[in-house]
């Protein structure tokens, strides 16, 4: 090789090089991100983190080990930035909730499913977005139509605690996670048909959503779209996994729109048994929505909407019971503690309302507690700022997908006394009795996000959350299988559950 042929060549690499560090190295720069792992050439950091083997929890709590509470990882063609610290998750969540409350691109798959981000989750910020949680806001959550619907959390959990019964009696234990999604699916699929429909189908639709969830998860092609023909199969599996979801949730569409254009005469079909009024289901007032953009709501765009409020509902609901009822299995003084506020108050066999939650502060301590061990999820959903701004003293690019680490904090020792102890007693006395969970005060735990895009059906989902746990400790006493404890290990599935789902043994409280 020529000299001449030598220095080119050096030339040139010196120049990828550079065009590299400008483009994709974080750390100040022209661009001025916060720091992070140097990238390879095309990829960044994508297959340096998965030729770690390890969860990308474990790879960004190294991270932030190594570069501080703010940094960037370069995911093939996705800037990511993490946020990890609990003032700068506050200050760009709720000092600065506008322009942090958009959402990033989307992938073909997840469009395939959100009809475009046509969906309170998935929706950038703007007329869209706020016409879309508006209307659910009004129509499913303010607290006149949870009062007006209380009967339907009546009727589910009582048929929830028979079942619980029954097959207590079969099998000698209790499945807790696989019963509860049961009953709070069939809740929020009444909350949003008006209707009452069989137990096979309830288990159909709830399989198909969390399908839709686990699908939608981040894959390779999201952040390398290049990639994208490589996997037809799974886009082929995503367009027929839809087709299954408009084919179990149509009918439901259909049968309550006839009902609604008959006047409400025509009560029943061979599938559902319409039950709420006209008005009071969710979806009568999508019948009607015409939001900006897109104009009168076609059944696809009916479908996405209903099973988002289904599918997040059920899996962060049932998740947090569970880990609730295995922190009170495990720990029987706590049980016992809970049961002793609930016969105070409404008796051994009297019934719990609504209202009578509000006023077991204990139950209260045990929920909070529960989302600040095992928070739904380690991450709230993906932000995207609305334009180039500022935080922490790094650019911040509006393109970028900005991931806010919420876990950490809950554990941070700096925030909480003895973190890794259960400790409801913390929420009555102690580190955690000014905590707002909703995170306008200050980011201590944060299970339902922050600021403008946090979850609108928190409040409905805590009040299940509640109801479920009074009552099943009311009607029994919850004891571990013998030589068969329950496993804390965790796995993701969508929310982060138990590996191995929660068994335990019942006693009828009158009989023990």
């Amino acid at each position: 090789m020529e000299w001449t042929d030598l220095v080119i060549l050096l030339a040139v690499a010196l120049l990828f090089r550079l065009w590299w560090r400008y483009w994709s190295v974080t750390g100040g720069g022209a661009k001025n991100l916060p720091p992070g792992p140097p990238g390879w050439p095309l990829v960044g950091n994508l297959f340096q983190v998965i030729l770690q083997g390890k969860h990308f929890i474990f790879v960004v709590r190294d991270l932030r080990a190594k570069y501080g509470p703010i940094f960037t990882m370069q995911m093939g063609q996705r800037t990511l930035i993490v946020v990890t610290s609990p003032e700068l998750i506050h200050e760009a969540l709720v000092q600065k909730g506008p322009l942090f409350a958009s959402r990033p691109a989307d992938s073909p798959i997840r469009l395939l499913f959100s009809v475009g981000k046509c969906a309170i989750n998935s929706a950038e910020y703007g007329p869209l977005w706020r016409s879309l949680r508006r209307n659910l806001v009004t129509e499913l959550i303010n607290p006149t139509r949870i009062r007006q619907c209380s009967w339907i959390r009546n009727w589910a959990i009582e048929n929830h605690m028979k079942r619980l019964h029954q097959r207590s009696s079969e099998e000698g234990f209790v499945e807790v996670m696989s019963s509860c999604r049961q009953t709070i699916c069939s809740i929020l699929i009444c909350l949003c048909f008006g209707a009452k429909i069989s137990e096979e189908w309830i288990k159909e639709i709830e399989c198909i959503l969390k399908e839709v969830m686990l699908i939608t998860s981040p894959k390779l092609p999201d952040f390398l779209p290049l990639l994208t023909p490589l996997f037809r199969g799974q886009v082929q599996a995503a367009k027929e996994l839809r087709r299954r979801q408009l084919d179990s949730l149509v009918p439901l569409i259909r049968d309550r729109r006839a009902f609604v254009e008959s006047g409400g005469s025509k009560n029943s079909s061979p599938r559902s048994e319409m039950v709420s009024d006209i008005g009071a289901a969710y979806v009568d007032s999508l019948f009607q929505l015409a939001p900006p953009g897109r104009g009168k709501l076609g059944e696809e765009e009916i479908v996405t909407l209903c099973s988002e409020t289904i599918s997040a509902g059920t899996d962060t609901s049932a998740t947090t019971v569970e880990w609730a009822m295995h922190r009170l299995v495990t720990n029987q003084e706590i049980q016992e503690k809970l049961y002793k506020e609930i016969v105070d108050l409404v008796g051994k066999n009297g019934e719990i309302t609504e209202k009578d939650v509000e006023n077991m502060p204990y139950l209260v301590a045990i929920v909070k507690e529960t989302f600040r061990r095992h928070p739904p999820s380690h991450f709230v959903l993906s932000h995207a700022s609305t334009k180039e701004t500022e935080l922490g003293g790094y650019t911040i690019p509006a393109d970028a997908s900005v991931e806010f680490y919420t876990e950490w904090i809950t554990k941070d020792p700096s925030l909480w006394e003895d973190p890794n102890e259960f400790r409801p007693e913390r929420f009555l006395i102690g580190d955690g009795v000014d905590v707002d969970i909703t995170g306008v005060k200050g980011a201590k735990m944060l299970p339902f996000g922050a600021g403008r895009r946090i979850c609108p059906a928190w409040t409905l989902g805590t009040l299940h959350i509640h109801l479920l746990l009074a009552r099943m400790v009311q009607a029994f006493k919850w004891l571990p299988i013998p030589d068969n404890p329950p496993d804390p290990t965790e796995t993701y599935a969508f929310t982060v559950v138990m590996k191995n789902p929660l068994k335990a043994i019942i006693l009828p409280r009158n009989k023990v």
